[in-house]
């Protein structure tokens, strides 16, 4: 278990799936977290009461994202939840998981389906970052969650993989320049999750065999699979690694 007591970590589209797996280790290894959720009540209350039913720290932070004015306004309610609960301010640990996903070919993509993609998906991100920095401590870490398809043709979620991709040069880019406060910048590239993206597929035998067909450990992968990973990048084990994409597929790519 890395420690992380006296850290304070946001995560975006915390309240299910892989995010909530996430906010989850990130509270077992002692930060106290921000689970950012957009509209689902039930299931951002479901995460919260995870954590602290094991004893971790964390509450609720209802945003929109992909909209004007999303970064400033995610971030001054993290400072004024960090006040009520008596924390310091600050941040040390941020993970940009939040993303939606249109599946469509180039000819099928709609201009509205891109831009809330690409808003989404990184220009949120790329603003949320802008405004963490200003609270973020030296020293800090930085997790972005992309995505297989960066690394692999998937002809029916172009616009996704645009967006995704955007944000694997973001990494690139940003790792380098933050070097000098000690804070590092990573990415993490997860295959087949099961999460309720995947529900539908994983429903039938057939379907969950196809999907665990692509690992090289024959099995779909699990939230705590990419949790741990971002557990490690948010330790000071991962001090001296940054700027990289982090394949977590199971070997999916191979």
């Amino acid at each position: 278990m890395s420690d992380l007591n006296g850290k304070t970590a946001l995560v975006t589209g915390a309240s299910r799936g892989i995010g909530r797996g996430i906010a989850q280790r990130l509270a077992h290894d002692g930060a106290l977290v921000a689970v950012h959720y957009h509209r689902n009540d039930a299931a951002a209350k479901e995460t919260l009461a995870s954590i602290e039913e094991a004893g971790g720290r964390a509450f609720a932070i209802k945003a929109e994202l992909g909209v004007p004015g999303d970064a400033q306004a995610l971030l001054a309610a993290f400072d004024a939840e960090l006040a009520a609960h008596g924390a310091e301010p600050g941040l040390d640990i941020l993970v940009n998981n939040a993303a939606t996903r249109f599946s469509g070919r180039i000819h099928e993509a709609t201009e509205e389906e891109f831009d809330q993609t690409v808003a989404i998906n990184i220009k949120a991100p790329f603003f949320i970052i802008q405004h963490g920095l200003r609270r973020m401590r030296d020293g800090g870490r930085i997790i972005n969650v992309s995505s297989a398809v960066t690394r692999t043709a998937h002809p029916s979620s172009v616009a996704y993989g645009v967006s995704k991709g955007g944000l694997d040069t973001l990494t690139l880019t940003l790792a380098k320049e933050l070097g000098g406060r000690g804070i590092t910048v990573n990415t993490i590239a997860p295959g087949w999750i099961e999460t309720h993206v995947t529900e539908a597929r994983c429903a039938t035998p057939e379907g969950r065999a196809a999907l665990a067909a692509y690992s090289v450990f024959n099995r779909v992968g699990r939230p705590s699979d990419i949790a741990d990973v971002a557990a490690f990048l948010a330790s000071d084990d991962s001090r001296w690694i940054t700027g990289q994409r982090i394949d977590t597929t199971g070997g999916s790519t191979l």
